[in-house]
């Protein structure tokens, strides 16, 4: 299916991150300096952790879930304060790389809201994600797999992580991404060293979409991210286990870290050491390994260090190393999902759909329609129907080499029906959305009904002008090897049709599901494009997460399978 982004670029966003969940209100003085945010006196080397409560189901994200995260995150320190206060507030996201395409009236949109923001009083600092020229006193912040290299627009601002990427998202067609903690710790600590004050990961639980919403194009539902707490919100290990190492050795060095900026020693071509020294006497050693595959062993302070290839070693007392970037010492095991038998096994049905006809509410316009203003977003499906008419002295009538149809769509993916049967699918891919048909169909004398149905799979989630943003067959559509040559068929009469026809009987559904009659047994086997499956199973026994393994499944509408889950006591029903 064609998902709808739900993580698009908002044209205002206003975003409390407050250090506690689920507690007393608390007051709070803040303020900040180029090496700290200061609560109520206290300078703070601050980590915190993204979750986006959509993307859980809201009765588990209330009952259980959302208790489970945040004690999770509590446990762990990411939310560090004394009760609670909302310590920072955010105004727009990554809005920089789109002012750098609208120019001066991008700019005066970026000062009306930091005016705006600031006007509103809330005593707390404001920060723009990705925003280089953020309007004073607002924080600019960074975003990326790296930020060391990264500077506030003014040196009295803090340097700000906003979006540590833990992962990224999951490309349909494409591997599930997986960014190694090793490398992840190594960017964090190279952060702090280089005078980083506040780190948020995104994601620390990403989680899952539902129905027709994703994360962009050709983006699957499941937003996992790689976090350190997965989809199911159990724990990645060893990602979380070494995380949590890591900031333990942090908030170690946290007094000499909001002391000052540090002092750099060079130890050898790769080799440097980052020390922090407070007036107090507090001393914290960062000592870094740049080279990507070779050991290195340095001597500082009259001490010698083994350091791995491209890793951070922590000293909080400029002494003893309590952490490394590149020695994982977490439980390294990742989750294993165990597969549970089925009373009886799965016993699927299916229902075919047929391709869609003039009187299925279908209407009529002259050349080819943009899908997105066509269905006005209430389906990702759009068929595209015409007739083509073949005189019967057509010379590929007798020599039996039918002529090509070829089709230029925007994207993103394409079946072609010609007369009722199918006669090839074209994808389009994250990298290149728009597609070509180009393929012999079987074409007869007389009248040819060709029936194009156009799938959107998923809607643009950054940069700017979305509004250019299109799918659907734009054409040209053309035939090729007619005695005429090539006949353009672009701007005759074509009907439309929004929608499948089990969408609109809501298969998807426990209800909808008996409205049709569905096939069993061997006809669940033959092959067609355009087919709903549904099985019914009784849950295992436990309360552990349920999983369906999808990988044998196509591209859906909705989750396609609806489960009735039958467990000890009254019925149940599971989403799945």
């Amino acid at each position: 299916m064609g998902w709808r982004a739900v993580d698009v670029m908002w044209n205002v966003v206003v975003v409390v991150l407050a250090l506690w969940v689920f507690c007393t209100p608390v007051r709070a003085s803040v303020s900040y300096d180029a090496r700290a945010i200061t609560i109520n006196g206290q300078r703070r080397i601050l980590i915190s952790g993204s979750i986006h409560y959509p993307r859980s189901t809201p009765e588990y994200y209330m009952q259980k879930f959302t208790a489970k995260i945040v004690n999770m995150m509590k446990a762990e320190r990411l939310f560090e304060s004394q009760g609670g206060p909302i310590i920072l507030s955010q105004i727009e996201n990554e809005y920089g790389p789109m002012e750098y395409e609208i120019g001066a009236p991008g700019r005066a949109y970026t000062k009306w809201a930091a005016e705006m923001a600031v006007g509103l009083g809330t005593g707390v600092p404001w920060v723009m994600c990705k925003q280089d020229d953020a309007p004073d006193p607002i924080i600019n912040t960074c975003n990326g797999f790296y930020c060391d290299y990264f500077s506030p627009n003014k040196a009295y601002k803090p340097k700000m992580w906003t979006e540590a990427w833990t992962g990224w998202y999951t490309e349909f067609g494409g591997p599930v991404p997986n960014r190694p903690v090793e490398d992840l710790a190594f960017s964090v600590a190279r952060f702090i060293q280089k005078g980083g004050a506040f780190i948020n990961y995104y994601m620390y639980h990403g989680g899952t979409n539902f129905g027709r919403t994703a994360g962009g194009p050709f983006i699957a539902t499941s937003y996992d991210y790689d976090a350190p707490l997965d989809e199911y919100g159990l724990l990645r290990q060893p990602k979380w286990g070494h995380l949590k190492d890591l900031h333990r050795a942090i908030k170690l060095c946290e007094p000499a870290l909001v002391s000052g900026n540090p002092t750099v020693t060079k130890l050898g071509n790769y080799e440097e050491a980052h020390v922090f020294r407070s007036k107090s006497g507090a001393c914290a050693a960062f000592l870094t390994n740049y080279h990507s595959n070779a050991f290195a062993k340095v001597s500082w302070g009259n001490m010698h260090y083994n350091l791995p290839p491209w890793s951070i070693s922590i000293l909080p007392d400029c002494k003893n190393t309590v952490y490394n970037t590149a020695r994982v010492g977490a439980q390294s095991a990742r989750m294993k999902m165990t597969p549970v038998p089925i009373h009886g096994g799965f016993s699927w049905q299916a229902y075919n759909e047929e391709p869609a006809g003039y009187e299925d509410n279908s209407f009529t316009m002259a050349g080819l329609l943009e899908q997105i203003n066509t269905t006005r977003d209430v389906s990702d499906y759009l068929w595209y129907m015409t007739d083509v008419y073949i005189n019967s002295k057509e010379g590929f009538l007798r020599s039996g080499k039918y002529p090509t149809l070829t089709i230029q769509s925007a994207g993103h993916a394409l079946h072609v029906f010609v007369n009722g049967q199918p006669s090839g699918t074209a994808y389009g891919s994250l990298e290149f959305p728009k597609l070509t048909f180009n393929q012999g169909v079987k074409l007869r004398a007389g009248r040819n009904r060709i029936a194009l149905l156009s799938i959107a799979v998923g809607l643009p989630n950054v940069g700017p002008h979305f509004e250019r943003w299109n799918a659907g067959v734009l054409g040209p559509v053309t035939l090729y090897g007619l005695n005429e040559g090539k006949r353009d068929l672009s701007w005759q009469k074509w009907s439309y049709k929004v929608g499948l026809k089990g969408e609109a009987l809501s298969l998807h559904s426990l209800t909808g599901s008996s409205s049709v009659e569905w096939a069993e047994g061997s006809l669940v086997a033959r092959k067609q494009p355009l087919t709903w499956y549904k099985t019914i199973f009784s849950a295992p026994a436990g309360n552990a997460p349920l999983a369906l393994d999808m990988n044998s499944m196509g591209k859906g509408q909705h989750p396609v399978l609806v489960a009735v889950v039958i467990m000890p006591g009254p019925t149940v029903r599971r989403n799945v």
